[in-house]
């Protein structure tokens, strides 16, 4: 099994040991360097570093946790790789074979936890014998790296594990696959976008590795390109060209041609409306995103790097100079940055992160006033650079999912942020990061409330607070306790301070910030309708 995941590139795997994993942690352990282990303290925070890990890089991050309980608590992790569309393995156990469906009550059993898993991925396998381990690993690189990426999962029972076998050796996974579209709708696309005066480029998760590309095709046709989360980074926000979601809202109303690539476009489509006035064009590996909900007049089901570069070639056979829009881009950019002011508490947190950190720093949100901002306030200069859990909405997956990332990327500066209480759902990975000396800094924003319930409560329930006021332990001397370097900040420029201070120490850091309640960015996140109806069949 091992030997399977080596020979597809795998050099790192998180997880939590145990006793239906007793054979394949031994394997790793005699592997010696060949694997980089990381073990976390709670099965999900092992998950969630897988997830930061693929989220990050684009390549398989994995994780290994024992069945039943363990693999349940993974679950949270998994629904956000789901959601994320993120390239994650889950490697479990089960009980012994000759138990399974039985319902004995072994240790750990589920009554089908291959069943269950199969609800919460893409693909799940079980290996009943080492002879199925080469084929069920190359099945679950093919679901990972074909088509659109979700989670996947293998459960192996530990009397497999054990057994001795002789079995060929295991040959990494390839596929052409990621090069076949249909080339007469690129060509299609191509003449509708070559007819167009106001093209946009709307781009999502699907579209981090396909920059080059992308960028290419937005100067050639002078479109602006816009991005919600997942897809932020795709083109920089330091080029001309390059908009955030407050500035696309503004594009949007205008346009006469979208294009989308890798992007469920839900807000766009949902919430700003479209119109017969707009051709839509999407570009998505997953053909059952294509129509999910608006029917587009032309859809492209491919990888999105080899169909942006067709796109590319043929919009240079029919397009020679475009009216340059620089000056329009860069007056509707700078209204949205304006506009912005309106949340000037997490305006002025997140400038200071973007100052501290190099272009190429990674910063990994969260489920807190500050991390709603970064989606349509901080600018990303690189793709993969902005971390987010996308519409699952994943309280307390921050902070293990920047462990994650760090690991991957140990070369570049990451930050991670957080609120009092999604930071609590994960705290004991403090013990990991001091444990493997990971270099990460952490920001708490310490208000004592879970803000955004305590604002609806406030809003839309006359004031009747329950379940939204917490009592919260010292962060910053907590983190001593772990062998985390503590700080303490209470505004912007304190914030200044300690970071400069964090991201040079040699090992993890935290960074408590006491805070008091901050501005509603949700006026530009829900954004009301901005032309036609909902939906278009």
């Amino acid at each position: 099994m091992l030997a399977a995941l080596q020979a597809n590139g795998v050099d790192t795997i998180f997880g939590l040991p145990g006793g239906q994993l007793n054979d394949f942690f031994d394997a790793m352990q005699r592997a010696g360097n060949a694997i980089n282990y990381v073990g976390s303290r709670h099965e999900q925070g092992a998950a969630y570093m897988a997830f930061g890990y693929a989220k990050s890089t684009g390549k398989v991050g994995v994780y290994t946790v024992v069945p039943g309980p363990g693999v349940l608590n993974t679950t949270a992790a998994m629904c956000s790789a789901f959601a994320n569309s993120s390239p994650v393995l889950c490697v479990t156990g089960q009980i012994p074979s000759n138990a399974i469906g039985r319902g004995v009550g072994e240790l750990h059993e589920l009554p089908d936890q291959l069943a269950t898993l199969r609800t919460l991925t893409k693909w799940a396998g079980r290996i009943d014998h080492p002879s199925e381990v080469n084929p069920t690993v190359t099945q679950a690189f093919r679901e990972l790296k074909v088509g659109r990426p979700r989670p996947v999962a293998i459960e192996m029972p530990p009397d497999i594990m054990a057994m001795e076998a002789g079995v060929p050796p295991a040959s990494p996974f390839s596929s052409e696959d990621a090069s076949i579209f249909d080339a007469d709708l690129a060509t299609s696309a191509a003449k509708a976008i070559a007819a167009s005066k106001r093209p946009l480029i709307v781009v999502g998760g699907g579209a981090q590795q396909a920059s080059a590309e992308i960028l290419r095709l937005a100067e050639l046709i002078q479109a602006p390109v816009v991005s919600f989360r997942n897809g932020r980074g795709v083109v920089s926000d330091k080029h001309a060209l390059g908009c955030n979601f407050v500035a696309g809202y503004e594009f949007w109303k205008t346009c006469d041609v979208v294009i989308g690539i890798g992007s469920r476009m839900q807000p766009y489509l949902q919430e700003w409306g479209v119109d017969n006035e707009m051709t839509l064009i999407r570009v998505d590996w997953d053909p059952t995103e294509i129509n999910r909900i608006v029917r587009a007049n032309i859809g492209i089901c491919g990888d999105a790097k080899a169909v942006a570069q067709a796109l590319v070639e043929e919009c240079e056979k029919r397009i020679t100079k475009r009216t340059d829009r620089t000056e329009e881009i860069r007056a509707v950019k700078a209204k949205a940055a304006a506009a912005l002011s309106e949340i000037p508490e997490q305006m002025a947190y997140l400038e200071v992160i973007r100052s501290e950190l190099p272009d190429n720093g990674i910063l990994v949100d969260e489920i807190t006033q500050v991390g709603f901002a970064s989606w349509v306030g901080f600018p990303v200069y690189n793709p993969r650079s902005l971390i987010t859990c996308g519409y699952q909405g994943t309280l307390g997956y921050g902070y293990a999912t920047a462990l994650g990332v760090k690991v991957a990327n140990p070369d570049r500066p990451v930050v991670a942020i957080a609120g009092d209480g999604g930071f609590m759902f994960n705290v004991q990975e403090l013990a990991t990061a001091a444990q493997y000396g990971i270099s990460l800094p952490v920001i708490v924003f310490n208000n004592g409330k879970f803000g955004n319930v305590r604002r609806h409560q406030e809003e839309w329930y006359g004031g009747r607070y329950i379940g939204s006021t917490l009592k919260n332990p010292r962060f910053a001397e907590m983190a001593e306790t772990f062998g985390v370097a503590g700080y303490k900040a209470n505004s912007p420029e304190t914030v200044r301070s300690a970071l400069r201070r964090a991201l040079k120490e040699d090992g993890p850091s935290l960074i408590e910030v006491e805070v008091g309640d901050m501005s509603s960015p949700w006026q530009f996140i829900l954004r009301e309708r901005a032309r036609g109806a909902a939906q278009r069949r």
